[in-house]
Parts: structure tokens; sequence; C-alpha cells
């Protein structure tokens, strides 16, 4: 990997985007390298948690080229399988069997909100810019950014933010319910590792969990019964291990 450097200590895989240069915008080869980091941690079974950043600048989009590209052909099958690679980077972060965080500093825009939004939560920098960032360059905003922004903060937050081009900072996310907590820029890595670390603990229980957890908060929800039956299987599981002979 090129442009994502990927550690694990204590059972956090830490991902990082490592493209300062260009803000961390995610190109083709940087969204496979995402990919296959993500891919990596999902496939070791001491990983019970997975922290993404960007250092100083979370992530700033998609590079200008790949929709440069997609917008001089559609559907020209490279052009369509770069963008599509590009999407690819953050369902795949938002759907490894693992729980995530993502910690970020600087500006999450567009492609780079989707990311921070894809995890399953987010530690923000009090000074972080969360914005779409779409409109203002002349484009409809894609990857399920509507989606994403309702799902966490819901409809009004994704009107502001996603249709009317709002941006807030990190405590105003916190206040929106897009961020879980903020703090001064230094400390948001390390905030983000110690919570990823308390349920990374227990790998085996840290996968049984998120997976629960994202079919039970999944839009539209499902009924109390319904959630009953589904965690009964996971929780008899957890209670054997805990308690069998």
């Amino acid at each position: 990997m090129t442009e994502i450097r990927y550690d694990v200590t204590d059972g956090v895989a830490l991902i990082t985007l490592d493209a300062p240069e260009r803000r961390n915008a995610l190109s083709v080869e940087m969204s496979r390298e995402l990919i296959d980091a993500a891919r990596t941690a999902e496939s070791d079974d001491a990983v019970g948690a997975v922290v993404v950043t960007g250092g100083a600048h979370f992530c700033a989009g998609a590079v200008r080229s790949v929709l440069a590209d997609t917008g001089r052909d559609p559907v020209e099958d490279e052009a369509y399988r770069n963008l599509e690679t590009v999407y690819a980077a953050f369902t795949t972060i938002g759907s490894i069997a693992v729980p995530t965080v993502a910690a970020v500093r600087g500006a999450a825009v567009g492609a780079g909100l989707n990311l921070a939004l894809a995890t399953d939560l987010r530690i923000v920098s009090r000074t972080a810019r969360l914005l779409p960032g779409f409109a203002q360059i002349g484009i409809h905003p894609g990857g399920g950014h509507f989606t994403l922004i309702n799902r966490v903060a819901g409809r009004e937050a994704a009107a502001a933010l996603g249709l009317f081009g709002d941006e807030v900072d990190g405590d105003r996310a916190v206040a929106l319910g897009l961020a879980w907590a903020a703090h001064d820029d230094d400390a948001v890595q390390d905030e983000a590792l110690a919570i990823a670390a308390r349920v990374a603990r227990d790998p085996a229980l840290a996968r049984r969990m998120v997976a629960s957890f994202r079919r039970e908060t999944a839009p539209g929800g499902l009924p109390w019964d319904v959630s009953v039956e589904l965690e009964r299987s996971p929780q008899m599981w957890s209670l054997r291990r805990k308690h069998g002979a």
C-alpha cells in the first residue's frame, strides 16, 4: 500500500489515509487500497474494531479527474468502474463485519463525508468541517449521500447539509447527532482508539454485536418483538461461551 497505512494494536486496526498533498482525496488506486485494508481487518479474527482516520485532513472527497472522466462519458466502462471503485471505498468500510470508528480532523467533504458517515461511530475535532460540497461544484450528491445523513441525523440534517449545502463544525455535528464526541484536534485519534479498544477486547463478541446492531438500526428499524428474536441467537452463543462447560 502506498497511500493507505495499516497498523494493528491490541485488536484495533488503524487505517490511515495518507495522501496529504491532496488532503486525502480518493483516487481510484487509493480507494482500492482502502478496500484492501478494510478486507484485511475483516479477515483477521484478532481484530475487534477498526478506526479510520486521515491525519490532519480526513478526506476532501473524490479526486476531480475521476468525476471529470465520468462526466465526459458516464457509461464508458473504465470511467463507470472507476467511480464505482470510489463508492466501494466507503460502502466496504460500512459493511465489514467489525465495529468501525471514524476519527475526523480537518475537512470531510463529499465522498469523504460519506466515508465518515459509513462508519458506526464518529469522533471529531471541534474544528472539523463536515460538508457535502457536491452542489458547490455543480454536481448532484452521490454514494447514497442523503440516506447516509438521514440515517445518522434525520431528515432535517439531510436537507440542511445535502440539499442546501450547509456546513457544520465538530461541536455542531455532535449536537445534530452526526458524531458522538468532539475533542481538541490533537486528542481525536487517541479518543477514537480508546473507544474502539473497549469493544476490541473481545473480537468475536464485537463481530456478533455489530451484526445485530446494524440489522436493528437499519433504515426503517425492526419491531421490538423481531429484535428480541434476532438478538436471542447471538446472546445464547455468548452465554454458552461464558458459562458453558
